[in-house]
């Protein structure tokens, strides 16, 4: 099949997908997409309706002729690679988290062996099966499999544990494996009210769980906080939801057993501490004195980095756009379609 061929798919796809977006808001036909999110959040309760919709709505926004051209335009050869197996094995911290994987090896031409997390063990499945009606040759190149064995080569993302294994069982072979990432957000002394607001989207949007998530925020020397709480508040409605309100009380007791000087307003916390990663709930911050002395730092740990969120020089997304990177986007800056192409 021509790279042209499966450009037209993929939008085809995500046509088919938007109008059945819509027929949910509608209330129209929606008997397909309304069991499916009710079963992905009885299996995973983080995978709430409001969080996989947002995600089914950005593979919508991202699955356009145009932006898929605009992206595949630099793999030439594309179409031109001896299919292989690739065992993918995806994480389940957020809802279709390991979908861009599958979508590269689809579009290279190799097999997928697909391993998915036992937290998402639905969305994936459906989508690709919803992907196997416009192109039924899918059932073929793309395999739901138990365990992974007979394998060419592999993409796996997990934990900093999990990889070790992967390391492991996975060296010997051509291979992908991601570790635990963050994000961060650089705040200017010319950062609005706005644009905070925009930032607590890239905060709280799957209650903090994606690598792409914010967790730690670099602030000015004198910084008022109370702009970010105030910022921040229209989030206040996550903490209805009853496994971050028991994440966000048991690190309030923890944090004010062991007298550390935190401030929170009932939904969120915000924590002075130098560590990129935070609990649920939880907002580091640290304060820096020039952008200069700042970006050295970032450089330091760029390899714990996803993204930089902000205005200045030092931020690879805008304010708000964490959890809606271009497609050309790779985890880890590692280019996965190229990797695929590279197999022979």
């Amino acid at each position: 099949m021509t790279f042209g061929t499966k450009i037209q798919i993929l939008s085809e796809f995500g046509k088919r997908l938007n109008k059945k977006i819509q027929s949910y808001y509608n209330r129209l036909e929606s008997a397909e997409l309304t069991p499916i999110l009710q079963r992905a959040s009885a299996r995973n309760p983080w995978f709430t309706t409001d969080n996989v919709l947002y995600a089914l709505k950005y593979w919508v926004d991202v699955l356009t002729e145009d932006r898929l051209e605009e992206w595949l335009n630099k793999y030439p050869n594309l179409s031109e690679v001896r299919s292989l197996e690739v065992g993918v094995v995806t994480a389940g911290n957020i809802p279709l988290v390991g979908l861009h994987d599958l979508i590269c090896v689809y579009l290279s031409g190799h097999k997928a062996l697909v391993k998915t997390s036992s937290d998402d063990p639905v969305l994936t499945h459906w989508f690709i099966q919803l992907l196997a009606e416009v192109d039924p040759h899918v059932n073929q190149q793309i395999r739901f499999i138990e365990k992974l064995e007979k394998f060419d080569a592999v993409i796996a993302t997990g934990s900093n544990n999990s990889a070790r294994y992967f390391e492991y069982y996975f060296g010997k072979v051509p291979h992908i494996i991601r570790k635990n990432r963050n994000s961060a957000a650089v705040i200017t002394n010319e950062t609005t009210d706005e644009e905070l607001r925009l930032l607590a989207d890239d905060v709280f949007r799957y209650f903090g769980l994606g690598c792409r998530s914010v967790s730690k925020l670099y602030l000015p020397d004198g910084f008022d906080l109370q702009r970010i709480f105030a910022a921040f508040y229209h989030w206040h409605p996550i903490i209805q939801h009853h496994r971050y309100a028991s994440n966000y009380d048991y690190n309030r007791v923890v944090y004010l057993m062991s007298k550390e000087k935190i401030l929170d307003n009932g939904f969120f916390i915000l924590r002075p501490n130098g560590a990129l990663a935070s609990p649920v709930s939880v907002v580091h911050y640290e304060y820096y004195s020039d952008l200069p002395t700042l970006k050295s730092h970032l450089t330091s740990i760029k390899d714990q980095l996803q993204c930089v969120v902000g205005r200045s020089e030092l931020a690879t997304d805008d304010f708000g756009c964490s959890q809606r990177p271009s497609i050309s986007k790779y985890a880890d800056d590692v280019d996965t379609l190229a990797f695929l192409l590279s197999l022979h």
